[in-house]
């Protein structure tokens, strides 16, 4: 049984500052080569150079037919109806297309629907469509379930809805992946999965955790993962931020052959939740909207840092301490140098309370300082 993997374009390969793209080449072939064809990508994804990306590992090198493309519209780059037209047109350029098989309105929650609202979004998003240069017009969530119901409600033209759905965020309250589930299906509309791997924090587990899922015998961290989202009905499309040719081999291996989870998978999964939540790590994806769509004014690496915050919390090894000093702050700035302006909290799609942690990074990292 194959199931839809999808390419998610925003933990590409990198060399230095740019998009390795001979590798994105490979993973680009070999992906399609074993019959999958849906790539994801976003303006904002790696400072604009994942949908240049597309251009040139994609599109100049495939025929259009062969692949399906999603990009989405993003909430700072537009202020007014009128800017979002010109801002579309510059996305079928950059990624060198003439229409998008899906166009989502990118990370919707309370306060961004209104400014989409305000500024026609959807209704443009829908005339595009119309003029053939749109496909199918969906979005993507980071809300409670309640403000996806009243979205639906209110466009229920809305083709397919993008959620973020693995086993740790499942009945999370603050995510709540199950009740926005239910909510989409209660709608009728077909779902997309984001962060499966929660931003590979559900690849890299505690070695407790690590040995439960071996004894499994079924696979891959990483494939556990991916198979818990696409078990449930209604679960169109399993996104994966690849980001090396091992990753996508072992993704397409748990896919093409693909086998739904058993009650003993899903009672392991539980477990591993368990053992997950004892080491009170922060739940961040790295999705790096806190950095790349805020533009920190102390250029603070916050999901680097929380990277490094959960990694000392779960190897306690002095590397973490290294890599803080000497990579993350040497030059740019510490968590100390945090003036609470709230700017990163504004766009986190998992509402962390960035502030209160970097403190605790700081408390961390700096207290011989």
């Amino acid at each position: 049984m194959k199931k839809h993997l999808g390419f998610g374009m925003m933990r590409l390969p990198m060399n230095g500052d740019n998009v390795d793209t001979e590798q994105v080449k490979r993973m680009v072939d070999l992906f399609l080569e074993n019959g999958f064809n849906y790539f994801d990508t976003a303006h904002g994804y790696i400072n604009g150079l994942s949908e240049l990306a597309i251009k040139e590992c994609l599109t100049k090198r495939h025929k259009r037919e062969e692949f399906l493309l999603t990009d989405k519209l993003t909430g700072q780059y537009f202020k007014t109806e009128a800017d979002i037209r010109p801002f579309f047109a510059s996305q079928l350029e950059a990624c060198g297309v003439d229409y998008f098989d899906f166009y989502l309105m990118h990370s919707q929650n309370a306060n961004n629907f209104k400014h989409f609202k305000a500024c026609r979004a959807y209704e443009t998003a829908f005339e595009l469509k119309k003029e053939g240069k749109i496909r199918h017009v969906g979005l993507s969530f980071h809300d409670k379930a309640a403000v996806l119901d009243q979205i639906l409600t209110e466009y229920p033209d809305i083709e397919i809805v993008q959620i973020q759905f693995n086993y740790i965020d499942y009945e999370d309250d603050s995510v709540q992946s199950k009740k926005v589930y239910e909510v989409a299906r209660k709608h009728n509309k077909p779902l997309l999965v984001m962060e499966p791997v929660k931003g590979g924090h559900l690849v890299n587990l505690p070695d407790e955790a690590s040995e439960l899922l071996k004894s499994m015998k079924n696979g891959s961290n990483a494939s556990y993962a991916v198979r818990f989202a696409a078990s449930f009905d209604g679960m169109e499309m399993v996104l994966s931020g690849m980001s090396n040719m091992e990753q996508m081999e072992d993704n397409i291996s748990t896919m093409k052959e693909f086998k739904p989870f058993t009650e003993s998978e899903f009672d392991a999964v539980r477990k591993v939740k368990e053992i997950y939540a004892k080491l009170n790590t922060i739940p961040c994806t790295g999705c790096r909207y806190c950095v790349e769509e805020n533009h920190c004014p102390k250029d603070i690496l916050i999901s680097d840092m929380f990277s490094c915050m959960n990694k000392k919390q779960i190897f306690h090894s002095w590397n973490e301490d290294y890599y803080y000093e000497d990579v993350l702050t040497a030059d740019h700035g510490k968590a100390s140098d945090c003036i609470s302006c709230g700017g990163c909290e504004r766009v986190c799609p998992q509402h962390l309370p960035i502030r209160k942690l970097l403190k605790d990074v700081a408390a961390e990292f700096e207290k011989d300082a």
